[in-house]
């Protein structure tokens, strides 16, 4: 888990889906996917839990690609990390 959080910045990608509705942030989400270079790593969801948790469902139980790795839910509870596979 240490490597995970040394992860350089230009093979990060962060995308903020707060105030979307769950189709809204379904799309933004597959996009930010299918558009990352095969160098992204990871993807950092913030999501939020306060404000209802449909989102935050929808990332961590419903959403699937198949550029994803695994998904690892931190002591944040408003973030999930995606970890993307690598290009072979």
């Amino acid at each position: 888990m240490l490597e995970d959080m040394l992860i350089p910045d230009d093979e990060k990608v962060i995308i903020d889906l707060h105030d979307m509705q769950v189709e809204e942030a379904k799309f933004y989400l597959e996009r930010a996917i299918d558009t990352a270079e095969y160098k992204i790593k990871e993807i950092v969801v913030i999501h939020g839990y306060r404000q209802g948790q449909a989102i935050l469902n929808m990332v961590r139980n419903e959403f699937k690609h198949k550029r994803i790795e695994k998904k690892v839910i931190p002591y944040n509870k408003g973030i999930t990390l995606i970890y993307l596979k690598q290009k072979v």
